[in-house]
Order: structure tokens, then C-alpha cells, then sequence
């Protein structure tokens, strides 16, 4: 069942024209082109949003691709619920005519709802944002609003008590006759979400494996990891978490038949969390202890060994009307060994410049110092085409930059589905 907060009273406010009867004995006579320019445009800021299906039900404004021209800027986002459901954050901003206007709305879908069941969801509540903007248009004297007050539901017994589980496998088989690939993957889940704590358990496998007929005959590479990870938070207010990670990890390609950590951590949050779709700043440490055991002899003549590591991170993520940013800097070493330690940076950028012109930067780097599972041996030729061994690095990194520029009619309202979008 999709729900518009707070869950109490459940408010179904849809708008729709009235009939042009009823327009004519009750408004005057207003021609369309009138209407179209003094409807308000609006620039909804949705990347995973269904906009043909957005603008098919809402015709009472003109929806443009270019934020600087809009009147009212709707940006949304979305964060998972603990059920797996989702959770719509929609602020609605008034700009020019409409900038003493002002408002955020939620959305919250069920994990069981189909795309169909949260597209209308959303739409639902787009509706009942914009209706303070269409009433001071001529738009407004064409509208409905039709009030739907529902008994509150009984409140229901969890017989799960919060916990959500989910179970998946895929397997994947291609070739071509000098060359043959197959990979089976599989993931078991479960997790328990509130306000006050969050448990995350998840189990996973991955087997690859490859077939190559060459001249000098076939040649074979296989891979295969297995994982366990689980994350408990408690919440220690509006700022602070504390919780602890426990992960175990097998890995033919990195050199490590069983791998053991656990990690209590800490995390304090400059904002609040409940500003959390719009912009977090949060500040982590974590230390913990990890046994390895190798299933070849490492460049430090170990079968095994335990040590303890530190690890101190930064983020920060901020979603506003003019781009996207999201960035993040950790540090690691091992307590024993300092010279053994990790630097690593990642950044994504996305700015709207000018009207139509926006720009995107992503990146990544790493200073890596701390291959402590390295084997002695070196790898073989074949090994490093195949790619199915851990290579000896300093450093590891990536970049990718985009620009678009967009120009022509500002309106966006029409849909035409035919041969496809």
C-alpha cells in the first residue's frame, strides 16, 4: 500500500479539469494558449522518475527542461526504507512569482509495490504540491480537488518484527568458438531497520570461469570469492552513531583462503541526520582487527598472520537545485606498521553552469601500500592477460568527465511514444 506521511489520515488529493459544462456555467471563457502561458513551469529534478508518465497526468502546468526558467524547481530524492521500500523527499521551491513558496512532501512506498503502483504514488503527491502554485493562475479556476478521508487501519501485529530477507541468484553463459565464459553468482540478505538501529546480514558467492582454445591449446582461468558481512548502528542522537562492522572473505584472485574482521566504529554527522537526502558531512573511525590465511606464501614468507588496522574517513554528499556533489577521502594503516597503509579519493560532481550547459566529473585515486597478501611467486604472463590474480601496485586510479548542453523549447510537456523514447 503506497502512503503519503504522516500515515494517520490518508489524504487522496487528485486534480482534474472540470467537465466544459460545468466551466462554462461557473468560470468565463478562457482559450487555451492563455491558459498554457499562465500555467507555471516547472523543472522536476528526478533522475529516477518516470517523466513520460509524469507529464501525461500532470497537464495543469508546463513542465521545461531547463531549471533556470522554471517557477517552481521540485527536487527529489530517494533513499531506501528499512522494509525495501522507498522514501520520497519532495521539496518544492518557488521561484520569481511564486519564491514566498515554499514546501516539502513524502512519499513512502511499500517494497511489495510494482513500478506502476509508485509512479502513481508519486504522482499523487506531486498533485497536492503544486496546488498552492496553480491557484494563482488562471489554471486554478479549472481544478478539482477531491478529498478522500479514510478510517485509520487497525494496528497490525509484525510477525517478521522488522526483519526483511531476500534470497537471489544469476547466472550468466556466453562464447564463441575460440572462447567460452560462465559465471554463477548467489546473495542471501537479511536486515532489520529503525529509527534507533539498523542490523545488516549478508552472505555472497561468485564463481567465473573461462575457456580460451589457442594455437598451443586450450587455456583455463578460474576465479571465486565467498563473503559474509554484518553492520549493527545504534543511534546516539540527531549526530552520532556507534556500531561495529563483522566480515568474513575468501578469494582465489586475492590470495586469501579465509579472511576475519571485526570493527567497532564511530561516526558523527555535522548535519543532522534528518537532512540526510539533502547533505550529510560525516566523520568516521574504525578499528579492528583482522586475521588472514593465505592460500599461498605471501612476499612477507606468511602462511597467516593477525593484525590490527585503523581506518579514518570524510564524506560528503549534497544534493541542492543547482547539482550534485559527493566526495570522500579515507585513510588506513596497520597499527603494527605504519608505512603499511591506504590513501584513497573519490569524487563525483555534477554542476548545471549556465542554463542548458551542465558539467560532470567523476574520479578516483588510491596511494595503496598495505598488499600484505601478495604471493612470493610471481605472475605468470598468463595470469596477468587473465586477470585472475592480485597484482602488485602503488597506486590505482580513474577519471571520467562529461559535457552537455541542451538548447531549443523550453516546454517538455508533450509525450510521443511512438518508435520508442
Amino acid at each position: 500500500m503506497n502512503k503519503l506521511c504522516p500515515p494517520v489520515l490518508i489524504l487522496a488529493a487528485s486534480l482534474v479539469p472540470m467537465s466544459a459544462a460545468r466551466a462554462s456555467r461557473q468560470q468565463p471563457r478562457v482559450s487555451a494558449e492563455r491558459l498554457k502561458q499562465s500555467a507555471p513551469k516547472v523543472f522536476l529534478d528526478c533522475h529516477q522518475c518516470d517523466m513520460d508518465y509524469i507529464r501525461r497526468e500532470i497537464t495543469f502546468v508546463n513542465f521545461v527542461r531547463d531549471r533556470q526558467t522554471a517557477d517552481i524547481h521540485i527536487l527529489v530524492t530517494i533513499q531506501l526504507t528499512g522494509s525495501g521500500g522507498r522514501e520520497y523527499n519532495l521539496d518544492f521551491i518557488g521561484r520569481n512569482q511564486y519564491s514566498d513558496i515554499r514546501n516539502t512532501l513524502k512519499y513512502v512506498s511499500e517494497p511489495t509495490d510494482s513500478d506502476d503502483a509508485q509512479r502513481r504514488g508519486l504522482v499523487r503527491v506531486l498533485k497536492l504540491g503544486l496546488v498552492p502554485y496553480a491557484a494563482r493562475t488562471a489554471v486554478g479556476d479549472f481544478l478539482d480537488i477531491n478529498f478522500e478521508k479514510k478510517l485509520p487501519a487497525e494496528v497490525a501485529q509484525d510477525v517478521w518484527n522488522s526483519w526483511v530477507f531476500s534470497v537471489g541468484a544469476s547466472g550468466s553463459l556466453s562464447g564463441q568458438e575460440a572462447e567460452n565464459f560462465a559465471s554463477l553468482n548467489g546473495y542471501l540478505s537479511a536486515n532489520r531497520v529503525t529509527p534507533e538501529q539498523k542490523l545488516r546480514l549478508g552472505l555472497s558467492a561468485n564463481l567465473n570461469y573461462s575457456k580460451y582454445d589457442l594455437d598451443t591449446g586450450p587455456v583455463t582461468s578460474s576465479t571465486d570469492s565467498e563473503s559474509f558481512s554484518g553492520l549493527y548502528v545504534v543511534s546516539l542522537g540527531d549526530h552520532w552513531s556507534a556500531g561495529a562492522w563483522l566480515s568474513t572473505y575468501a578469494s582465489t584472485f586475492a590470495n586469501i583462503s579465509l579472511a576475519v574482521n571485526p570493527a567497532p566504529a564511530v561516526e558523527y554527522d555535522l548535519f543532522n541526520y534528518a537532512d540526510s537526502t539533502r547533505k550529510q558531512l560525516r566523520f568516521l573511525y574504525r578499528i579492528g582487527y583482522t586475521y588472514n590465511k593465505y592460500t599461498e606464501l605471501t612476499i612477507y614468507n606468511k602462511m597467516s598472520e593477525g593484525v590490527i588496522g585503523e581506518t579514518f574517513s570524510v564524506t560528503l554528499e549534497i544534493k541542492q537545485p543547482w547539482g550534485n556533489v559527493s566526495a570522500s577521502l579515507s585513510g588506513s594503516n596497520l597499527m603494527s606498521d605504519f608505512s603499511k597503509n591506504r590513501l584513497e579519493f573519490w569524487s563525483g560532481v555534477s554542476l548545471q553552469v549556465l542554463n542548458g550547459l551542465a558539467v560532470s566529473f567523476n574520479g578516483r585515486y588510491a596511494r595503496i601500500h598495505d598488499q600484505i597478501s601478495l604471493p612470493m611467486a610471481a605472475a605468470t604472463e598468463q595470469q596477468i592477460l587473465l586477470q585472475n590474480v592480485i597484482l602488485p601496485t602503488s597506486y590505482s586510479y580513474g577519471l571520467s568527465v562529461g559535457v552537455s548542453y541542451t538548447f531549443g523549447s523550453i516546454y517538455t510537456n508533450v509525450v510521443n511514444p511512438r518508435f520508442g523514447s
